[in-house]
């Protein structure tokens, strides 16, 4: 931390997430946001401009600085190990995009390398931080629905091709529904139950060609290189487990569906996508559930950037850590592999019990 008492951050990558993280971390007292790097010098001027960031450059430019102790890598996924490994290699802690890697040996390559610098790994999601999912978590830990069992989680919807003007990218290899929105749902899951065992899967196409229906691309046609519907099985530690589907091929859209049910109750949680919402508790016996308003701060991306900090000070592992997104990934290519090859995949990393934050968690002001 520099001596003004805020931690330097840089970006690489000025896409269109990169807004998302600015608008927070440009106003978050913890931190200051002093440069951003990309391979198109004229757009990270551009964002350095709108953001109020003091200077814009190359990527060896921001990795020389030495008032910058944070990198939030957001390149695209195919990249983020290779950037990864040059961020740790100029000795400064990493927080990336989902996801960490796009095979098991990178990410662990990554880990082991950042432990061996003695840096951190951060990684989104972070809207698990949020407060409408801590809540929730908080509930479940503190014996609202028993002991928690199974869980039932929904993402399907048509597909983004009828309102994305580039969509492309998302029925590519290492994409479909399964990696684009599976992180967020398995994250949570993880969360919730610990660290998963075992999944089956089954999986299927409805197209092998898609119409682009928005944009100036309007009408072109494009390969669906993956499956666009994934439904799973996944097995936790103490014999928990979870049904969950990933689809791009359902008409009647359901998403952010998050129920987690135990002994005494079920907890429907809010989208996993979101940073708020509500939480809704139904008990046996009760006709109309119980309501449990959010109660935390919540303000978007750039929020586990903030909790990675505070536990690097405090010495103490981050909740959104590479670890777990390591973790995840593993769970997502089981899904992957098991629905491919009709049999079940062991999941054979595991990570430690993660705690809800505490209500007061406010990455907005300064600790």
């Amino acid at each position: 931390m520099s001596a003004a008492g805020r931690t330097g951050i840089g970006f690489i990558g000025a896409g269109n997430i990169s807004s998302q993280y600015l608008k927070n971390l440009t106003a978050f007292e913890e931190v200051e946001v002093r440069m951003i790097a990309d391979i198109d010098l004229d757009r990270a001027a551009a964002q350095a401009a709108e953001f109020g960031v003091a200077a814009s450059g190359t990527v060896d430019e921001l990795l020389a600085r030495d008032d910058i102790e944070l990198v939030v890598n957001l390149t695209i996924p195919a990249a983020h190990t290779e950037v990864g490994h040059q961020i740790i290699a100029a000795g400064k802690h990493v927080w990336s995009e989902k996801p960490v890697a796009l095979d098991h040996a990178s990410a662990k390559g990554l880990l082991d390398a950042a432990a061996a610098a003695g840096l951190r790994v951060g990684c989104a999601p972070d809207t698990v931080l949020g407060a409408g999912i801590q809540t929730a978590l908080r509930a479940i830990a503190r014996g609202d629905i028993g002991e928690p069992l199974t869980a039932a989680t929904t993402f399907q919807t048509p597909g983004p091709e009828s309102w994305h003007p580039n969509p492309d990218f998302l029925f590519a290899t290492g994409a479909g529904p399964l990696f684009d929105m599976g992180p967020y749902y398995a994250t949570t899951l993880v969360h919730v139950f610990g660290s998963a065992t075992r999944v089956q899967a089954v999986s299927s196409k409805s197209q092998d060609v898609r119409t682009i229906g928005s944009g100036p691309r309007a009408g072109q046609t494009f390969p669906v290189e993956v499956p666009t519907h994934h439904a799973a099985l996944i097995e936790f530690e103490g014999g928990r487990s979870a049904q969950s589907s990933f689809s791009f091929q359902h008409a009647l859209p359901r998403m952010g569906q998050v129920e987690i049910n135990g002994t005494e109750g079920t907890i429907s949680l809010p989208d996993p996508n979101n940073f708020d919402g509500e939480s809704l508790l139904y008990r046996y016996g009760q006709q109309e559930p119980t309501r449990i308003e959010a109660v935390g701060a919540s303000f978007g991306r750039g929020t586990g950037i903030v909790e990675l900090l505070r536990s690097i000070r405090a010495g103490v592992p981050e909740r959104a850590s590479g670890a777990l997104a390591s973790h995840v990934l593993d769970i997502l290519l089981g899904i992957r592999d098991a629905a491919a090859s009709g049999q079940a995949v062991e999941i054979t990393s595991k990570v430690d019990k993660i705690a809800p934050l505490l209500e007061g968690f406010d990455p907005s002001v300064a600790q």
